[in-house]
Order: structure tokens, then sequence, then C-alpha cells
């Protein structure tokens, strides 16, 4: 089941959404895989450092974020990815590195890879290394109001 904190906000939101049980995986490549979902539908968390301030960076899974295209698109910030250590206490209904990019739940900015709006629906981790959540991407974006800009 997904962390109660996900699982409440999407419910009082009255949003449609699929959980996926899965076996354990640790990357969003192996689970597209093992789900054989495309890579581009499945999302995934980065959380990174922005001007000494943490911010979720959502991109597909079969993709790598470009740290020039990212500069670029919020103004030439100093930007890098965060330890597991910098991290690891802000989601404490989470295994690490499972993260919802729900950043509105965990007060994050987010950046939403401009290619995750290709598709109807996103899936990401639902808190758990062996639980996928599926909802209509536009309900996503509706939610989170992320920033959607060119990460990859």
């Amino acid at each position: 089941m997904p962390a109660r904190k996900l699982k409440e906000y999407l419910d009082s939101q009255v949003v449609k959404y699929i959980k996926i049980a899965h076996s354990p995986a640790y990357t969003a490549r192996e689970i597209a895989q093992s789900l054989h979902i495309k890579g581009g539908m499945v999302a995934k968390t980065v959380i990174v450092v922005m001007e000494g301030k943490m911010a979720m960076a959502v991109l597909p899974a079969n993709r790598s974020i470009n740290f020039d295209h990212f500069r670029k698109a919020v103004g030439d910030q100093e930007i890098h990815l965060a330890t597991e250590g910098q991290f690891k206490g802000l989601f404490p209904d989470c295994e690490v590195g499972a993260m919802p990019p729900f950043g509105n739940l965990y007060d994050m900015e987010v950046y939403v890879d401009e290619h995750l709006r290709e598709d109807e629906d996103i899936f990401f981790n639902a808190c758990s290394h062996s639980e996928l959540v599926r909802m209509s991407y536009q309900d996503f974006e509706r939610l989170v109001n992320p920033r959607v800009i060119k990460l990859t």
C-alpha cells in the first residue's frame, strides 16, 4: 500500500489511481523492464540541490538529467545531485530512494521533464521499492503543479 501520506492525499483529491505491486526493484529502469512498461512512462525522482535548497527533478526512467539544460531552464543556478545522506531524513514515510514525485507533500519544488507529458499516464514509486502508482499525467500535473522544463 502506498505510504499513508501519499494515499490520503490522492484519496482526498478524488483522483483515480492504481497501485501496482511488483518484485523488489531499485531503479526506475528495472521496474519498467520487469513490468513491461515503456521506460518513458515510468518517472524517477531525483533529489537535487539548487542554490543550497533541495528540489525534485522528475524524469523518464530511460533518460538522464542534462544539467546544462536544467541550469538554462532555471536561470543558471548552481545545481548538483543531493547525496543520500542529505535527503534521507526528508522522506520518513518512504524507503530510501523510493520517494514519489509529490514535492508538494514534502515542501519541495518539483521540476518535471517535458517528455513525461507525452504519455497519458505516469507511473512512479509509491514510497516503496515494491509498489508503483499509475495515474493520469494530467491529474499528476494538476495536483503537483510542477515546473515543466527540458531536463534531459
